[in-house]
This record gives structure tokens, C-alpha cells and sequence, in this order.
């Protein structure tokens, strides 16, 4: 008895001490962020209330800026929160020749500061405010964007008291081996990736415990029981990755959220009761030179760049393209095939707005 209570006492003191190493490590971690953030333009911006906050994350994404531009303006988004992680192309010119526009930037190893990355602009620049996360070669859409639009969105979830909405990623791809549409532009790529495969999707209950993460959901509130994470797809399928599909990509900045800590997700959330589709354009453009660029530099801690290099160097012709792709039609057979949840309270609201 001795003993066990020696290995318990033992026990309970590493434990202490590793929390304080942990403490410690996160304090020196902070401050290293504090000396290496630099506000780049932007000078007095605020995003009004009522506006909903895009944050990007980017580092050399000149090839996106132009179609990504277009499209999140036409979604209505006018504010629009930068952090830069070391663009030596021309994305941040492009940035400032836009309006509404801020840039900060932090030039650190990603693996090691991205939860801080993504949360500064939301800390920074969209307190009490709807913000959107979104990355440069995502799409984000949902029921009714075309008629109703972001407002009756975010209408829909202030009404229910919902600080949250799910998306789940979709991987858009040619019906072409990758190499014949490397040279594309990006607005180019959107028009031929059309193409996506969720025949290997794994599900998983929200607060299922064999989500890797699932200590950070404990704090969310969910308005659905039938909301999954999703994880595979066609880059598990091809790859062998073991990539998470779901996100938050839209949050409401309140006082106790905890924005972003993770790429995938924000704490203290109420998440609503359906889901959106995040389009994901991974494969548009020369996507072996940039897994190069990325493996090169250690940045990213999962490897998935690296391994996905092997994969495409080792097979030239190589097509995400088979016999189980299927043509984007909308939101509507995502709902059917149970990739995306549905909300009969939101297609009511929908209704009710439109009428």
C-alpha cells in the first residue's frame, strides 16, 4: 500500500511540474509572437457593427487574391483581416490595392504559431463580431446564399442564439490528370474543378472520443445531434491522409469564445443545427512546387505535404478523378448523401425571409 500511494504521490508531482513546464513554454511562446507581429496597412481599421470579418491566413497566395476577391465581395463581405505569414510573391501590393483591407504579419514556424496567427486578427480586429475564417483556395457557400445571402444567415443564427456554424470541406478536383491543369490561373481552376468524391468519408460523432482533439469541443454547445466531424475523403483515399474536413468557419467573437486555437476549430462555441460547404481548390495550380516549398521548410508539423510530394512525383499522370467523383450540382445531394446536414428550421426561416 505504501508503495502504490509513493507512485500516486510520484505521479501527482511529474504532473505538476508538467503543467508548470507547459505554462511556462506557452508564456515564452506568447511573448515571441508579441516581439514578432508587425501591423503592415491598414491604419484605423474597424470593421462597423453588423459586418462580417474575413480572416486569412496567407503566405504567398498572389495566385488567389484576384478570384478570391471577387467572390467573398460578392458573398457581401467587405472587411477583410490579413496575417501574413512571409510572402515574398506579390500578395501583399495586391492586399493593399484593395479596400478594406488590413495586414499584420508574423513571420514564424506554423507548426508552432498558427493557433496564435489565427486568433490575433479576431482578438485584434473582431471583438463582438461575426468573423469568417476562411483560407485563399476555399469557397465558402450554404442554403440560400444566392437568394437570401450572408444577412439572413447570420439573422438566422442571432435568432437561435447559435455562435457557430459547421462547414465541412469538400475537395474540388478535374476530371484530368493534375498536371494538365497546372498552368491554370486560379479563376481559371474554378471552372474546371468540378468535380468531388466523398465515397471514403469517416464520421464521426461530434464529441465521439476518438476525435483527437476532442478535449477542445468539450466547451462547445450543439443545437443538432446529427452533426459529425468528417474526416478522409478523397485526398485519404488518394493520399493517404488522414485530414479533418470539418471546421468552424463562421463565429460570433463573443466575450467567452476562444477564436481559432486550432485550425479547425473555436471554443465556447453554440453550434447551429446545419451545416455549410467549404469548396476546397487544393490542387489548382502547380501543387508539387508548393509541397516542395512547404516540406522544404519544415513549417507544417503533420507532414502531409511531404507525403503527398512522394505520391505525386511518383506517379506523373496522376488523377484524383475516378469512377465514384460526382459533378457539383449545389447543396442539395450533399444534403442526401449525408455530407452536409440539413435544417428544416433554417429552410423555414429561408421561406418565411423570402416570402
Amino acid at each position: 500500500m505504501r508503495h502504490w500511494r509513493k507512485y500516486l504521490l510520484m505521479n501527482h508531482r511529474a504532473s505538476i511540474f508538467a503543467r508548470i513546464r507547459n505554462r511556462l513554454w506557452q508564456m515564452k511562446r506568447r511573448r515571441r509572437f508579441a516581439r514578432a507581429v508587425a501591423h503592415v496597412h491598414g491604419s484605423g481599421f474597424i470593421v462597423p457593427k453588423g459586418e462580417v470579418l474575413a480572416i486569412v491566413l496567407v503566405r504567398d497566395g498572389a495566385y488567389y487574391l484576384d478570384a478570391f476577391f471577387e467572390y467573398y465581395k460578392s458573398l457581401g463581405i467587405r472587411y477583410f483581416a490579413f496575417i501574413d505569414n512571409g510572402s515574398t510573391d506579390g500578395t501583399i501590393a495586391r492586399i493593399k490595392a484593395e479596400e478594406g483591407c488590413v495586414i499584420d504579419r508574423a513571420v514564424l514556424p506554423l507548426a508552432q504559431y498558427e493557433d496564435l496567427m489565427r486568433a490575433y486578427p479576431a482578438q485584434t480586429y473582431g471583438k463582438n463580431r461575426w468573423c469568417l475564417y476562411v483560407d485563399m483556395d476555399e469557397q465558402f457557400d450554404f442554403e440560400g446564399r444566392k437568394t437570401l445571402g450572408l444577412p439572413a444567415l447570420i439573422g438566422y443564427l442571432e435568432s437561435r442564439g447559435e455562435t457557430a456554424l459547421m462547414g465541412q470541406m469538400l475537395e474540388m478536383f478535374p476530371p484530368t490528370p493534375l498536371y494538365v491543369v497546372k498552368d491554370l490561373s486560379f479563376a481559371q481552376s474554378l471552372n474546371k474543378f468540378v468535380h468531388y468524391d466523398i465515397s471514403t468519408v469517416a464520421c464521426f460523432d461530434y464529441h465521439s472520443p476518438d476525435i483527437e482533439f476532442n478535449a477542445m469541443l468539450r466547451g462547445n454547445r450543439l443545437s443538432s445531434d446529427k452533426l459529425q466531424f468528417k474526416f478522409g475523403g478523397v485526398r485519404g483515399k488518394v493520399f493517404g491522409e488522414a485530414c479533418c474536413l470539418t471546421k468552424h468557419p463562421l463565429i460570433f467573437n463573443g466575450p467567452d469564445v476562444v477564436p481559432a486555437p486550432h485550425p479547425h476549430l473555436s471554443q465556447n462555441v453554440v453550434v447551429s443545427d446545419f451545416s455549410a460547404v467549404i469548396r476546397h481548390y487544393k490542387f489548382a495550380g502547380n501543387v508539387a512546387a508548393r509541397d516542395a516549398a512547404t516540406a522544404g521548410s519544415g513549417d507544417l508539423a503533420h507532414g502531409e505535404d511531404q507525403a503527398r510530394l512522394e505520391v505525386l512525383n511518383a506517379q506523373s499522370a496522376l488523377t484524383l478523378h475516378s469512377d465514384a467523383a460526382q459533378e457539383w450540382a449545389g447543396i442539395e445531394p450533399l444534403y442526401e448523401a449525408g455530407f452536409l446536414t440539413a435544417s428544416d428550421h433554417y429552410r423555414r426561416f429561408l421561406k418565411d425571409r423570402a416570402a
